[in-house]
């Protein structure tokens, strides 16, 4: 899923040279509010496969990200796209590694998430935060054509491309933040998501209710809402 900028993110940095005659892959392909699909194909791309951890709009293909190297093998794209989607998988280093792995030597990464000071949003979790550094820190083993933030709304955009000679970087010592925890974390446990989630559900019911309070004064006095 991806709104507008994302879609012009993607189509100022993916050349028709680029997307022509290759294979590429859509990582949280699930159309929810918009979809960078329709341009790339317009390409012509040799395969575009869609992928998501559930059925969907666009879905070609039911899979996590964490699964997706078993699923279709190493170095089998030529683009890796992964819109709004990183920042809902808790296992980023997985989601990072795989998605590094299952791009050529020589191919693009296009990925675009949020950062701190955006909204929880759980689709049907939301677990972390991504800023410039953190990126330039996470994609350092590739060469960065493109790094910049959402001028609209709090998130970043990512070009990259895997290095021919390509090792890994080592991310398992490097925190995030998390926006279960509100603060930089290496990692969330089952305990902390299920005490927010309460917490969250418990505070859109009390908004609800008020919201639906606010709607019935407004109209025994008269106001349409």
């Amino acid at each position: 899923m991806c709104n507008a900028d994302c879609v012009i993110f993607g189509a100022s940095n993916l050349s028709d040279a680029e997307i022509a005659n290759k294979k590429i892959i859509e990582i949280g392909s699930y159309n929810v509010n918009g979809s960078f699909r329709s341009f790339v194909k317009s390409r012509k791309p040799v395969e575009y496969i869609g992928v998501d951890m559930e059925k969907g709009p666009i879905v070609d293909v039911v899979c996590c990200v964490e699964d997706i190297i078993e699923k279709f093998g190493k170095e089998s794209f030529d683009i890796v796209i992964s819109m709004e989607m990183l920042e809902h998988v808790e296992n980023w280093r997985k989601a990072i590694s795989n998605i590094k792995n299952i791009c050529k030597p020589g191919g693009k990464i296009i990925l675009t998430t949020r950062s701190y000071g955006f909204n929880y949003h759980g689709f049907p979790h939301d677990f972390w935060r991504y800023e410039i550094d953190d990126m330039k820190h996470i994609f350092a083993d590739c060469i960065i054509e493109r790094l910049e933030k959402d001028l609209k709304e709090p998130g970043v955009f990512i070009k990259a491309v895997r290095a021919e000679k390509f090792e890994e970087k080592d991310l398992s010592d490097y925190k995030l933040y998390s926006i279960i925890l509100d603060k930089r974390s290496l990692n969330i446990d089952d305990k902390a998501v299920k005490s927010f989630q309460k917490v969250y559900q418990r505070h859109m019911r009390f908004k609800k209710i008020i919201t639906g309070i606010g709607r019935l004064v407004f109209s025994k006095l008269g106001f349409r809402v």
